[in-house]
């Protein structure tokens, strides 16, 4: 007879399937031991570059019961943002795949939301919060920690079936569940990712310096590029898949079904003079509920600049 964590578990991964949702792993919530000393190292090292939020929280961002009353559950969910077709790439400048559509906060958090409440219907008065990159949530670890895949060297989670390009989210809740078990790391020798990666950002086994990261220049950063990078950006305006595309699991991602995350219609059609004479007006209509938003359009602007400067 299934003891009722098991039962409750069913049912939690059984609503994500309907939801949409990839994968769904279970983890105990409590301290990442191993973490602490990591996430210490990296941040005394500078990592972070101008993101100083990363150092805020320390606690709560290594113990969720911290973060959530009462939190005995960490559910880690996968949902898939791979596009049915990249951009125009030829000559073009670049965007990355994850923002291409509707800005993912507000899709998954919505899911979230309805996950939360059909939760609530189905086993009763369950207490909690949903996170999709929007607090302090090592989410790559807990997904890691619940069998949802392994952390490549690019830092990433790289899952067997579906390579990493998908976001992750998670539920942390006030109910025990059965907690699902670590899978192992199937990297192994290959070093594409840091082989590729053009302004060497990835500077050991998961471990990256942030603040040479394209996606780091292009978005957190609002002073001036560094012009250590001229010439590097390889044409990536907003963020970057370098270690993605590179990486040989991905050659295992399959489009999304997600109508929300496809690319406005008016995005197809620039070429790079077509970007360079971007007004704000067209930024904020084609970019309206992107991510893109992030970099506002001064930021954009500033990305294109540096990267035509490079001569």
């Amino acid at each position: 007879m299934l003891n009722l964590e098991s039962k409750h578990s069913s049912q939690v991964k059984d609503i994500a399937q309907r939801l949409g949702f990839d994968f769904c792993g279970i983890s105990k919530a409590e301290f990442l031991e191993e973490e602490a000393p990591r996430l210490e190292e990296w941040l005394n090292r500078n990592y972070q570059g101008k993101m100083s939020y990363m150092a805020n929280h320390f606690d709560k961002r290594l113990d969720p019961t911290k973060l959530v009353e009462g939190a005995k559950s960490v559910v880690s969910l996968v949902y898939n943002y791979y596009p049915q077709k990249e951009l125009n790439y030829s000559d073009n400048y670049k965007i990355a795949k994850y923002a291409y559509g509707k800005d993912y906060h507000f899709v998954i958090k919505d899911k979230l939301k309805e996950f939360l409440s059909i939760i609530q219907e189905e086993i009763g008065e369950v207490g909690g919060r949903v996170f999709v990159d929007s607090a302090p949530v090592m989410e790559r670890q807990w997904a890691a920690k619940s069998g949802l895949g392994w952390l490549g060297k690019n830092s990433l989670l790289l899952n067997k079936q579906m390579g990493s390009f998908f976001f992750l989210a998670e539920l942390i809740i006030d109910i025990e569940l059965s907690p699902d078990a670590p899978t192992k790391d199937y990297c192994g020798t290959c070093t594409k990712c840091i082989d590729a990666c053009p302004t060497d950002a990835i500077v050991g086994n998961q471990v990256i310096d942030a603040s040479k990261c394209i996606s780091y220049l292009t978005i957190e950063l609002k002073d001036e590029i560094p012009s250590e990078f001229s010439g590097k950006m390889d044409d990536w305006m907003f963020g970057c898949d370098i270690c993605q595309d590179v990486c040989p699991w991905n050659r295992f991602s399959k489009p999304h079904q997600e109508a929300q995350f496809n690319p406005h219609d008016e995005m197809l059609n620039l070429d790079k003079q077509g970007w360079q004479e971007l007004t704000k007006e067209v930024f904020n209509e084609i970019f309206r509920k992107s991510a893109v938003k992030r970099t506002k359009y001064e930021g954009l602007k500033r990305n294109i600049k540096f990267i035509e400067d490079k001569m």
